[in-house]
């Protein structure tokens, strides 16, 4: 059995998720084989494309070519537009077990709601679909769809002052029901898919264990667990119904985990990872369940993965080297960077020539810089 060292492992994952900046255009990039999640008011997937295209500021905006939806476990991702379609059927629960597991946060009030949880999914589905037929605000659609679903499937806003269907499953419903999110709006905004699919009829398994595959592939060598941490369903399902053949076993950090065979050679021999970037809150490389490989020390962990208001992480020789944090002062953007060691000057000329390419990006004048 191949065994490798944390270093080695993030050199690897470096290498494939295309920090080197090899690919010339976001559609070549590997990490939208599995997704590139976004919080637009942070412009967190434009500012992931920046730390992995050497040209300009990109936007996602107004790129057809990629298409944004509530996917994995939920959270908005960006996705080709024409491999789209094809993730739907893979997102169907493989049965209620499943389907209880994606409710993550509200499983329980959805099992309490006395139907089989894949059967709250689909109806929750089939009056999405029925109600939106164009764009439409989420509270628009949720008011609309809260009318024709059971009462177990909603809950009292006090926020809101109002009743609306669940949160979970109207966003595991959505995709389901043909429908995307218009990029850039505040509040989410739903709209059908061009040539809207059906509800898909059962789960997708082989794409489902796709899925799998390219979360191996792309945060590996990694288990079960973490794989399905990602999808967001259980271990069990991972391990037993969508686990991929042709893997191989890797020790690393004394434990067992697997890399689709095709790839060893590459995690034997990855690319020196001597590259500085600022990688957004929710970056693909952050999406790795195993966190403990790429932070050691539980404290910056926690630092780094909060329950709200996530700094971005500074990468430099191979590492997450620091944290950095921006705040608009008008025309200007100020970043504050945290090191949690000595960065060599040329380190820090790197990252400080980073944040300039995140502040274009943003739209802004050179920015204000300060180390802690």
């Amino acid at each position: 059995m191949l065994e490798v060292d944390r270093r080695q492992v993030l050199a690897y994952r470096i290498a494939a998720h295309g920090l080197h900046r090899d690919a010339r255009d976001a559609a070549e990039l590997a990490v939208f084989d599995l997704g590139v999640q976004d919080v637009t008011k942070r412009d967190t997937a434009v500012l992931a494309l920046v730390a992995r295209l050497p040209a300009g500021a990109e936007t996602l905006l107004d790129d057809t070519r990629f298409t944004l939806g509530w996917t994995h476990r939920g959270a908005p991702h960006y996705h080709r537009a024409e491999e789209f379609r094809a993730l739907i059927p893979a997102l169907v629960p493989l049965d209620d077990a499943d389907a209880e597991a994606r409710m993550l946060w509200q499983r329980k009030e959805v099992v309490a709601a006395g139907m089989p949880a894949k059967d709250v999914l689909l109806t929750a589905a089939k009056a999405l679909r029925d109600v939106v037929d164009r764009p439409m605000t989420k509270g628009s659609a949720s008011t609309e769809v809260t009318k024709r679903i059971p009462e177990g499937f909603s809950r009292w806003c006090r926020a809101c002052q109002a009743t609306h269907i669940h949160e979970q499953l109207m966003r595991l419903a959505t995709p389901l029901a043909g429908l995307r999110l218009e990029p850039g709006t505040s509040p989410a905004t739903l709209a059908p898919l061009a040539k809207r699919p059906r509800i898909p009829a059962k789960a997708d398994v082989a794409g489902a264990t796709r899925l799998v595959e390219t979360y191996l592939r792309l945060h590996g060598p990694a288990t079960a667990a973490d794989a399905a941490g990602f999808v967001g369903t259980t271990r069990k399902t991972a391990a037993e119904r969508l686990w991929p053949s042709d893997l191989a076993e890797v020790k690393v950090a004394g434990r067992t985990a697997y890399l689709p065979a095709a790839h060893v050679a590459e995690l034997e021999n990855p690319p020196e990872p001597g590259v500085v970037r600022l990688l957004p809150p929710w970056d693909p490389l952050l999406q790795a369940r195993d966190r403990a490989i790429l932070v050691p020390d539980k404290a910056h962990q926690k630092e780094l993965w909060k329950i709200l208001g996530n700094p971005g992480a500074l990468l430099a020789d191979g590492e997450i080297a620091g944290f950095w944090r921006t705040k608009s002062a008008g025309k200007r953007l100020e970043f504050t960077l945290t090191e949690l060691w000595a960065l060599t000057r040329a380190q820090r000329a790197e990252a400080e020539a980073e944040a300039e390419r995140v502040a274009a990006a943003r739209a802004y004048a050179t920015p204000r810089i300060t180390w802690t």
